[in-house]
């Protein structure tokens, strides 16, 4: 029997991730699973820029960040879903990669839902890859899911998945 206890989805706010987010909320769901969103945000600080500017003004920068990351999360969500104790918003500073993998092991996350961008070969080389490194690094399975791609996660499932029985299968989902 699988047992996930807690999911985390990295998002970026694009597309991909508002997928992702689908996903880890039905898992969530279906699981009854804790559900962790979070957001990582450039630490201002370490900008190229930052050494010509001001720290006070990078500081208030860097907070400016972090409060429109956390309405971001909140938008993410249903409204009944924003005042659930079982679903954690967070918002990070600094490296992608090293920010989600450092939550996961901290919060002993079962399982990582990302959204993929499906880059090109060039783009990938010059970019690199959130997906691919946090996969590399992580301490738990991941799941990736891009957009737009074959979803089998829809609304009516979401609702089958709470109300079924661990040893009934699965309620079919109209079309």
């Amino acid at each position: 029997m699988i047992s996930l206890t807690n999911i985390l989805v990295a998002t970026d706010f694009s597309e991909a991730s508002e997928v992702a987010v689908t996903y880890g909320r039905v898992l969530a769901k279906a699981f009854g699973s804790r559900l962790h969103l979070l957001h990582v945000v450039p630490e201002a600080l370490a900008l190229p820029w930052a050494a010509v500017t001001d720290g006070a003004s990078l500081q208030d920068l860097q907070q400016q960040w972090e409060r429109e990351s956390q309405e971001r999360l909140r938008q993410e969500l249903p409204e009944a879903l924003r005042a659930d104790d079982r679903v954690l918003m967070v918002t990070r500073a600094g490296d992608p990669v090293r920010q989600i993998t450092n939550y996961a092991r901290t919060e002993k996350v079962d399982l990582i839902v990302l959204g993929t961008h499906g880059r090109g070969f060039v783009a990938h080389v010059f970019l690199g890859s959130v997906a691919q490194n946090v996969i590399r690094h992580a301490p738990c399975p991941v799941l990736t899911v891009r957009h737009p791609q074959h979803e089998f996660v829809t609304e009516a499932l979401s609702v089958h998945a709470s109300h079924a029985k661990s040893d009934a299968p699965p309620a079919p989902v109209p079309a």
